[in-house]
């Protein structure tokens, strides 16, 4: 239980009707969650108006209401705040709520188009190979410790995140790596969070239909870097063309890793293989059983962070040597027949094509590399003719298939990636809305020696049709297909 002008600290109040202390027993930015004695805090969402379920939300028991316009018609005995901004409220008050969690853990997020998932989970593995427990808040899943919890967003929302950080210095967790969506800058998710280090893998097309244009993209992912304290480091990959915008306004110490220019961490890939990477780290060589170049960015950006964490460069070494790949990132079978089965999350045209130069680059040349690629429903429309320019490039055959089409139909979304295929790849593609068929096909296609890449949904164990999560998985249905063509 807290008193409401304590949880109230460092919000930008404009006005307050009523008392501010109060007893508070929960903070609700849903209103169908609201319980007695809770404080609930209309959010302008993109679609929904918190402020239109305020009512309802006292009929429930809200006890008080933060918001940006205070209602005309106010009941008695409720207490009305304004803010400037709600969103930003709302992560300061959970904060606040549940006792600054992140000022008593070393918390260090991960932001970028790729690489995010992959990099904050092998930290998150590398430090508890190192002894550390650890927690971890990623796309895939969410951990303390060794605990599992089911993961809904990229970023939780402000209540859930602190809530998982208060419950990490319970379990006594020495660090937590979580991921940072572009989504958790924009709506204040993270605002009142005590970051000691932030990691920028990668900018590219992505998430257009909700920033409006690139460069408010880019300006989101700034954004994580412009409000890090000046206690903390921020590490950028300077291979990307965006590495110095991002911590040009930071007031952390910026550090850079890359395998191309000049950088304070440095790597250069001797051998890659579906074995497994050999590369050099700042003089040091090292084999890992990651795959492709785009791990070895990841790989040299973990490096950098743990020694950024004064870690022991040759222990670090060690554990790197010994982690395995991120669920449903470049993982991969071998059927009996000779057979290599890819699964990737790749759903950006930057991860397509990095997933299929990596193929490109460990095949033999006579191979053929077999391509099933969707896109997603209700999502930036602009990067659907690019995926599919970008599988026939790099691909001998391509069949384009239905991702999570969501509310959408998957006949106009493959229309819509039609157009990217040029003339002189018409041939080498088919289009099946089925996902489930497309990767069949696929199957039966492949000869031994082949290589088959199913890209677009990674780890997730649904597909999302008209509202429903219907269970699908890539990797299952792959096993069961090739295990069925072998007999």
């Amino acid at each position: 239980m807290k008193i409401l002008k304590d949880i109230l600290y460092k919000a930008r109040i404009v006005d307050v009707v009523g008392s501010t202390n109060v007893a508070i027993e929960a903070v609700q930015f849903d209103s169908r969650q609201v319980q007695p004695n809770t404080l609930f805090v209309a959010i302008k969402g993109a679609s929904v108006d918190g402020h239109q379920f305020i009512d309802g939300a006292i009929k429930q028991g809200a006890i008080a209401v933060v918001c940006e316009n205070i209602p005309e018609n106010k009941v008695d005995g409720i207490t009305y705040v304004s803010v400037r901004n709600a969103y930003e409220a709302l992560g300061l008050i959970a904060a606040n709520f549940y006792n600054q969690p992140s000022e008593k853990i070393t918390l260090v997020g991960v932001t970028g188009t790729n690489g995010k998932t992959t990099t904050a989970t092998l930290l998150y593995k590398l430090f508890g190979v190192l002894g550390y427990t650890v927690g971890l808040i990623s796309t895939v899943e969410n951990k303390i410790g060794d605990k599992t919890i089911p993961s809904t967003h990229t970023t939780p929302d402000p209540i859930v995140l602190n809530k998982l950080l208060a419950q990490m210095v319970l379990a006594e967790c020495d660090y937590c790596f979580m991921e940072v969506s572009s989504h958790a800058v924009v709506q204040g998710r993270i605002e009142g969070l005590d970051f000691d280090g932030g990691i920028f893998t990668n900018i590219t097309h992505e998430h257009l239909d909700y920033h409006g244009s690139f460069d408010e993209y880019i300006k989101a992912k700034k954004g994580f870097f412009d409000k890090l304290p000046k206690h903390a480091f921020a590490l950028v990959n300077k291979d990307d063309a965006r590495a110095n915008v991002m911590v040009q306004n930071t007031a952390a110490k910026a550090y850079s890793f890359g395998l191309k220019g000049m950088a304070d961490f440095k790597a250069k890939i001797i051998e890659n293989q579906f074995s497994g990477l050999l590369v050099n780290i700042n003089g040091n060589e090292l084999y890992t059983k990651l795959i492709g170049s785009f791990n070895a960015y990841n790989i040299l950006g973990v490096y950098a962070a743990a020694m950024l964490l004064n870690q022991e460069p040759l222990a670090v070494l060690t554990a790197i040597s010994a982690l395995n790949s991120v669920e449903g990132r470049f993982q991969y079978i071998k059927s009996d027949n000779g057979v290599v089965a890819i699964v990737d999350y790749a759903h950006t045209p930057d991860a397509l094509q990095n997933v299929l130069q990596t193929i490109q680059d460990i095949r033999t040349g006579n191979e053929k590399v077999i391509t099933v690629a969707g896109c997603g429903g209700d999502r930036d429309r602009e990067k659907r003719p690019a995926m599919a320019k970008i599988a026939c490039e790099f691909s001998d055959r391509v069949i384009l298939t239905s991702d999570n089409p969501r509310s959408e139909e998957p006949r106009v979304i493959l229309d819509d990636m039609k157009t990217g295929v040029e003339p002189q790849h018409f041939k080498k593609y088919v289009a099946i809305e089925d996902r489930r068929e497309a990767i069949k096909m696929a199957c039966s296609m492949a000869n031994t020696g082949d290589i088959i890449l199913v890209a677009g949904k990674g780890h997730e164990k649904y597909q999302e049709i008209k509202g429903e999560r219907l269970p699908f998985d890539d990797m299952e249905i792959l096993n069961e297909t090739l295990k069925m063509l072998e007999k």
